[in-house]
C-alpha cells in the first residue's frame, strides 16, 4: 500500500483516532500475534488447510498444526518434528522484518517511556529489527533457544550453533538433530508447545519480570495490537489487561477481527504493514510545521 493514496473515507476518522492517541501517550507496548509477520513473507498457519499448504509433506500424513507442534512428536518422530521446526528456523532466520517494524521502533524512541513488546511468535524478528532484546517479551518462547527434550535441567541455550539440512518435499531433517549438552538427549526449541508439561520457561519468565517492572513505571500507554487473533488469545488477554489494569488504550490492527472493548479504543480492519504506513502518514502530516 502507498501511505499517499487516498483510504477509505471509513478509515479516516480511526486513523485520526489513533494517530491522537499515539501522540498523548508517554510510552507505546507493541502487542504481535501471528498477522504481524505476514506482510514480511511468514505464514501464520490459520487453520489445517493453510498449515498443509506450507507444509504438504504433514498434509499427506493428514498432521495438524497441534499435533506436529507438540513433545510428542520430538519423542514419537524427531526426524519429522525437526523437520518441521528445522525449516521454521531456517526461515526465521533469512526473512527481513517488514517496514512497520522499523515504524514501532520509531514511535517508540520518541516517546518518553519507550516501547516495550509482547509477542506469541516466536521468530525472533522484533530483535533482528533492532528493538532491545531486553525489551521483547515472547510469551511461548523462541525458536532461537533450545532445551532438553525430557527436561533434564532448567538449561536454556542459544541455537546458534545448529543448521538444519530438511528435506522439504518429506520434511524431514537430513543432518543430525541438536543434543542436549548435560545428558546427550534429543534437544527441542525452548517454545511452548501444545499439551507441553516440559516446557522450562525461566527465560519467559525473566521477561515477563522486565515487562511487568517497566509497566508499573508509564502513566499513558498505548498499545497497538497487530496480528493478534482470537483462535489463541494469549495476545488479546494481555492488551485487555493493560486497557483494564492500567487505564492504556487499544489500537488493534486486524484484518478479519477488529472489534475492541471500549469506545475509546479503536480497531482497524487492515494488515500490519498498511495501516502502519497509513497511521504514519498522519502522524507526519499532523506535525507542525519547522
Amino acid at each position: 500500500m502507498n501511505p499517499n493514496e487516498p483510504l477509505s473515507p471509513a478509515l479516516g476518522e480511526p486513523l485520526d483516532q489513533v494517530a491522537e492517541l499515539i501522540q498523548q501517550a508517554d510510552a507505546l507496548i507493541v502487542a504481535a500475534g501471528a498477522g504481524m509477520g505476514v506482510d514480511s513473507g511468514l505464514p501464520d498457519f490459520r487453520g489445517n488447510e493453510g498449515f498443509w499448504r506450507a507444509y504438504p509433506a504433514l498434509g499427506r500424513a493428514r498432521m495438524g498444526f497441534s499435533d506436529a507442534a507438540s513433545p510428542a512428536s520430538f519423542a514419537r518422530r524427531p526426524g519429522l518434528a525437526w523437520g518441521f521446526y528445522g525449516h521454521r528456523l531456517a526461515l526465521y532466520r533469512a526473512t527481513m522484518p517488514h517496514a512497520g517494524f522499523g515504524i514501532l521502533k520509531r514511535w517508540g524512541d520518541g516517546m518518553l517511556q519507550g516501547a516495550r513488546v509482547f509477542t506469541s511468535n516466536v521468530d525472533g524478528q522484533f530483535q533482528k529489527a533492532g528493538f532491545d532484546a531486553d525489551a521483547v517479551h515472547e510469551c511461548h518462547g523462541s525458536i532461537h533457544h533450545l532445551q532438553c527434550l525430557k527436561p533434564c535441567s532448567e538449561a536454556i541455550w542459544p541455537a546458534d550453533a545448529f543448521v538444519p539440512d530438511v528435506d522439504e518435499e518429506a520434511c524431514q531433517l537430513r543432518n543430525a538433530a541438536p543434543t542436549c549438552p548435560r545428558c546427550g538427549g534429543l534437544a527441542r526449541p525452548n517454545i511452548l508447545m501444545f499439551n507441553d508439561d516440559g516446557w522450562v520457561a525461566d527465560r519467559e519468565q525473566a521477561q515477563s519480570d522486565r515487562l511487568r517492572r517497566w509497566l508499573a513505571q508509564v502513566s499513558r500507554p498505548v498499545v497497538v495490537e497487530l496480528g493478534a487473533g482470537t483462535a489463541v488469545p494469549t495476545v488479546r488477554h494481555f492488551s485487555h489487561a493493560v486497557v483494564q489494569q492500567l487505564g492504556g488504550r487499544l489500537v488493534r490492527i486486524n484484518l478479519r477481527e477488529p472489534a475492541v472493548p471500549t469506545g475509546l479504543d479503536v480497531g482497524l480492519p487492515m494488515g500490519a504493514l498498511a495501516a502502519l504506513q497509513a497511521l504514519d502518514h498522519r502522524l507526519a502530516q499532523s506535525r507542525p510545521s519547522e
